[in-house]
């Protein structure tokens, strides 16, 4: 089980980070971790190296690694899983814990998707 986040909101941009090395490669952690690395090292994300994704809460030192999986957990958790029946993917789309999307591609390529407008609470 991974470790829960600080209370503090992470960085939008350590969350686009995250999101970015994800669309590059679609694995779970530890293996995200791998490609997280390799991203940071090559400035690939908006030329961001690894004292800049430091200053916005992405660490890759042994002592950031929990932080780091809860952040990657968290993500992973707000995408929604891809779930293969038969031979379609299902994937949902959530913001702020609301699901405002559903997606599913079957295996010739057909894509349904639905849209429910989350009412906004408050």
């Amino acid at each position: 089980m991974y470790p829960r986040l600080p209370a503090e909101l992470p960085d939008v941009e350590a969350i686009e980070f995250v999101r970015f090395c994800r669309q590059r490669r679609r694995v779970a952690w530890p293996e995200l971790y791998d490609e997280m690395a390799a991203v940071a090292s090559r400035g690939l994300f908006r030329g961001y190296g690894l004292a800049e994704l430091g200053e916005r809460g992405i660490g890759f030192s042994l002592s950031d690694t929990p932080r780091l999986a809860a952040l990657v957990a968290s993500v992973i958790a707000a995408e929604g899983p891809v779930v293969r029946v038969g031979a379609a993917r299902r994937g949902r789309a959530v913001i702020g814990g609301a699901v405002v999307g559903e997606a599913s591609t079957a295996e010739d390529g057909s894509t349904r998707e639905t849209v429910e407008r989350a009412a906004a609470v408050g």
